[in-house]
């Protein structure tokens, strides 16, 4: 099928398409004797699974770093890890994600908690409840 038809079968666009075939995670289709692009069954469940991977947090650096196992993730069903040599390649990068995941996570945790409690703790009876706090003294 045409990269139109590929991109729509696959929830995204043309431009989508040639953008991971650029950066190293989708392999370069077969062309047409015209020279266009030339997607089968195999690259459009791929390109799904790279949009789910990306939507789940992922980077297009994490998927490059492991772009030729890809195609693992796109059987039906996805292999169990152990099941298939290098099944698991997605563990490490997953793993380091769902880290930085928890740091910011953390991070913002502790930003709400500073706001909230800057923004609802009683005022002092010395202090006038309508003034205006500085912004230096939010931080």
């Amino acid at each position: 099928m045409r990269i139109g038809d590929a991109a729509a079968a696959a929830g995204t666009t043309p431009r989508a398409l040639r953008f991971y075939e650029q950066r190293g995670l989708l392999p370069a289709p077969t062309r047409t004797a015209s020279g266009q692009r030339d997607y089968g069954p195999g690259e459009v469940a791929l390109v799904r699974v790279i949009r789910e991977l990306l939507a789940l947090g992922l980077t297009v650096e994490d998927l490059h770093s492991r772009a030729h196992r890809l195609h693992l993730l796109a059987a039906d069903p996805p292999p169990k890890c152990g099941s298939v040599p290098h099944a698991c390649a997605f563990v490490e990068v997953v793993e380091r994600r769902l880290a930085l995941l928890d740091a910011e996570i953390e991070r913002l945790t502790r930003l709400r908690a500073n706001l909230a409690r800057r923004t609802y703790q009683p005022p002092d009876d010395d202090v006038d409840a309508d003034a205006v706090v500085p912004a230096d003294s939010l931080r």
